[in-house]
């Protein structure tokens, strides 16, 4: 078996001080610009450190930095001639070193708005410098049904740039998440969801209100124990004191009336294509709760229990109640089960019972929440689009669209 000393044959970085040469091209894409740039390149065979191409509405902005070369004239001059005959604008700097150190306190900046406004970028922007920290690589996630963009920033101090840019968030409007960068972001995860307004439009206990014709009372204790204004679990035995009496066929009917929140097909099956663990976690009820997660095809489920007699309601749950301590011990079981740590878990949530379940994930995601729950999340979505959380795991929209169009199979 290979030992660590093999690492130590690396070779060493090349000489920081070393002659480099930037070229730079910029005008309008069209096929064979890399070719021709490249091919003019090699004829004096200069060695490629570093490469960024880019394309915009058609306009391509193409970065080479070649290390040395006895023929730099000859390299200058045969560069200018094949961008110039592609009607591209050509620039040539010569200097010395290149990207080879390492760079360090890196993170991933997503920003997203709906629409994503420039002062967007200009307040988070800002924020980054005023760290010290660098803005190296921007990339566009998504355009549509909202746009966002990631920054790959380096030379930040984690903690202090994601509290910072909490604020610029509360100030502008705009979703912004920070998240540690390089193998931190790849690999499996645990993606555990809240269900009634979160992955559901709905409170199935307001729905089932309803056929008690009780929906107004319950709705409002629901709202305050969602400000965290009443314990959890007091308020869950008195909305569900007044469904006593009901037939155990409402279920069926409540299932049936269930909304999905847009997005939230498209976030699970993308997530099981990625390999990811998905579980729901929720203070409703196990009846509609697994019917939700067997459609979906999630991996686990964890809700509280109705007690029926005789095909009727009683009024009462079974079994010890999820609340907000339950949620956050739910996602630590799944976890486990599954071999992952916390920082690979992700939870997602509205109400103040996520508060501990958001507060234990590596991410903890605040979905169009209570002002309290934005507070205290990692980051918070305000859009109405559940999918928008791939964004913020750096997945692009145009990936998504290519698997669905491809048909490409879970991993899961």
């Amino acid at each position: 078996m290979p030992s660590d000393a093999d690492d130590q044959s690396l070779p060493p970085l090349p000489d920081p001080e070393r002659r480099t040469l930037l070229v730079t091209l910029d005008g309008p894409d069209r096929p064979g610009v890399t070719k021709a740039v490249f091919e003019a390149a090699a004829t004096v065979g200069a060695e490629v450190l570093d490469l960024e191409q880019v394309v915009v509405r058609g306009h391509l902005a193409l970065s080479v930095l070649l290390g040395p070369t006895q023929d730099e004239n000859v390299l200058t001059d045969r560069l200018t001639r094949a961008g110039e005959e592609m009607g591209m604008r050509v620039g040539l700097v010569v200097g010395h070193g290149d990207n080879a150190r390492r760079r360090t306190g890196r993170a991933a900046v997503v920003v997203m708005g709906s629409p994503l406004e420039t002062g967007h970028v200009a307040a988070v922007a800002g924020a980054v410098a005023a760290h010290g920290a660098n803005i190296d690589r921007i990339r566009r996630l998504s355009r549509w049904p909202v746009t966002t963009v990631e920054l790959d920033v380096s030379g930040a101090d984690l903690p202090s740039l994601r509290q910072d840019l909490a604020l610029v968030s509360a100030e502008t409007g705009a979703d912004i998440a920070v998240a540690p960068s390089g193998l931190a972001r790849r690999g499996g995860r645990l993606v555990v969801m809240d269900v009634d307004s979160t992955l559901i439009q709905d409170e199935v206990i307001e729905l089932l209100a309803a056929h008690a014709g009780r929906e107004a009372e319950v709705a409002a204790v629901t709202e305050q124990a969602m400000r965290g204004e009443l314990d959890f679990a007091q308020s869950l035995h008195a909305r569900v004191a007044t469904l006593a009496g009901l037939p155990e066929s409402v279920l069926e009917d409540v299932r049936a009336a269930v909304r999905l929140t847009p997005g939230a097909r498209t976030l699970v099956r993308t997530l099981k294509r990625l390999g990811f663990t998905v579980a729901l976690v929720s203070g409703g009820f196990v009846e509609v709760v697994e019917a939700i997660g067997a459609d979906l095809g999630v991996d686990h489920v964890r809700a509280n229990r109705l007690e029926v007699v005789d095909g009727v309601l009683t009024g009462r749950v079974v079994g010890e109640v999820v609340d907000r301590a339950g949620k956050a011990a739910a996602l630590r079981e799944f976890a486990a089960l599954e071999g992952l740590p916390l920082t690979r878990t992700v939870a997602i949530g509205d109400g103040a019972n996520d508060l501990d379940m958001l507060a234990v994930a590596g991410l903890g995601v605040a979905f169009n929440a209570k002002p309290l729950v934005r507070s205290q999340a990692d980051t918070s979505l305000n859009v109405p689009y559940l999918d928008a959380v791939l964004f913020l795991l750096g997945i692009s929209r145009e990936e998504v669209e290519d698997a669905d169009e491809a048909g490409d199979t879970p991993l899961g």
